[in-house]
């Protein structure tokens, strides 16, 4: 009455199986290596968030084209806003070079205790230096631009002293990003360009009407603002880990790191510092093109360092931590020639492009055609300081994050040094493309410095590290 149900084998499937391409396996494949290398997750998040300050940093330098091109009050706000933005750069570039190997060395709780104390000791060194900014304006100004006509003189140290708050914003930010990093945490930090881009942008379009190009450094010191409470708002939870103990660590050992990487990354600013004080003897609007083009070739090393440096110093000083050098100097060697075919490439196109790319970038408003030729000019001459700049930079941070600052520093010297011997045989720049000619022969020639004394020392952790290898799939 009822029908038996019998069970049906399948041999065959019923549909014919799916063909996978080799690009879905290379994705794939791809995809899977990033999820598992915090290195390079932590590169693309640097990246991308210089990309966002890139981007802001375009419309920051296209808005001031346009309102100031290369006219005598665009050579103030360079004398004035560029010394700054090295300054907090530098210190931000401080912190997380030499401040975050220190702390991820230590446990939760001594890197609290580690913490609390330096960010009081830094918090206290940075009040000074925006109050020495604010006293001392008249004489730094006399020093950055000697150039600089009477009024200029006048607008550039009201400009500086509206901008020293912004040191201590930075510099703060900072502090709170050095903890960050040590929680692989890179989104908040690497937002620090498009704050200041951001804020920048905002202040010189509100404020133009009212207070002119000082809007443009309040608008930048506001941006700092926001950045340092954003980092204080994302670090809380690792700022609410107490200390069993208070910091064994005095206040000079404290100091003295990261106080070594502060002289190292002010001896490579005194080589940019040199040439735009060199420019304003040069005539009206040069100091302004020198900024111009430094602005184009600090994002395009940004660019190329950032990312990798970033994410490498917290890997090397783990590495440094678990004494395998070995492998730290195989990673460093992996990233220098890397760096040096990217950096190459870069170089040679946009020595190439530069006059349509400068003229598509910023030929419109008070910025004409014939500030185009002159920023043109000047970036023949700088454009070749892209390749020192970011081996040189790369090499340094690598070889802080092992704590051998010695080398980096001493080679420091060399393109600022090399610098003013070329200003002195040319005397004052008549022709732009000489302007930035000791800049790129000097960061040239430190790299070549740092490399060739260096590369021995590589070589022979490397080979250290294969003996290593062999002698343990060799032992019984």
């Amino acid at each position: 009455m009822f029908r038996r149900w019998r069970t049906i084998r399948i041999t065959k499937p019923l549909w014919p199986p799916r063909r996978v391409s080799f690009l879905q396996v290379l994705v794939s494949s791809t995809v899977a290596k990033l999820r598992q290398s915090a290195l390079v997750r932590g590169g693309l998040v640097v990246g991308a968030g210089l990309l966002a300050g890139n981007i802001t940093g375009f419309f920051r330098v296209v808005v001031q084209a346009y309102l100031l091109g290369t006219h005598a009050r665009a050579d103030a706000l360079a004398v004035a806003i560029g010394p700054i933005d090295t300054l907090n750069n530098a210190l931000i570039n401080t912190m997380l070079v030499s401040f975050v190997p220190m702390l991820m060395l230590l446990g939760e709780e001594e890197r609290a205790a580690l913490f609390g104390r330096a960010s009081r000791v830094f918090g206290w060194i940075l009040v000074a230096v925006s109050a020495a900014i604010v006293v001392m304006a008249p004489v730094l100004i006399s020093m950055l631009g000697p150039g600089l006509a009477h009024q200029q003189h006048d607008e550039a140290v009201l400009l500086i002293r509206l901008l020293a708050p912004a040191t201590l914003f930075g510099g703060g930010s900072a502090i709170f990003a050095a903890l960050l990093y040590t929680e692989r945490r890179f989104v908040a930090p690497a937002l620090y360009q498009a704050c200041l881009n951001g804020g920048t942008i905002i202040g010189a379009i509100a404020l133009w009407r009212a207070i002119g190009v000082n809007g443009f450094v309040v608008g930048y010191t506001i941006g700092a603002a926001v950045q340092l409470g954003l980092t204080w708002w994302v670090s809380r939870d690792l700022r609410r880990v107490r200390a069993a103990r208070p910091s064994r660590s005095s206040v000079r050992e404290i100091v003295t790191k990261p106080g070594m990487f502060l002289l190292y990354a002010g001896l490579l600013a005194s080589n940019l510092l040199v040439t735009r004080a060199w420019a304003t003897h040069a005539g009206p609007g040069m100091a302004a093109a020198f900024d111009y083009c430094l602005r184009c070739v600090s994002v395009a090393v940004a660019y190329m360092v950032y990312p990798v440096a970033n994410s490498l110093v917290p890997e090397i000083a783990r590495l440094r931590g678990a004494n395998n050098t070995a492998q730290a100097y195989r990673l460093i060697n992996k990233s220098v020639r890397l760096m040096l075919i990217v950096s190459a490439a870069s170089c040679l196109g946009v020595m190439f492009l530069r006059t349509p790319l400068i003229a598509l970038l910023f030929e419109r408003g008070s910025f004409t055609a014939e500030s185009t030729r002159l920023v043109s000019a000047v970036f023949l001459g700088f454009a070749p300081s892209i390749v020192g700049w970011a081996l040189m930079d790369l090499i340094s941070r690598c070889f802080f994050a092992l704590d051998r600052p010695r080398m980096p520093l001493m080679a420091a010297f060399i393109p600022v040094t090399i610098n003013v011997a070329i200003m002195w045989a040319f005397g004052r720049a008549t022709d732009p493309v000489y302007l930035g000619l000791g800049t790129s022969a000097g960061l040239m020639a430190g790299f070549l410095a740092l490399f060739i004394a260096t590369h021995p020392r590589r070589r022979q952790a490397g080979l250290a590290g294969v003996t290593e290898v062999e002698v343990a799939e060799t032992a019984p």
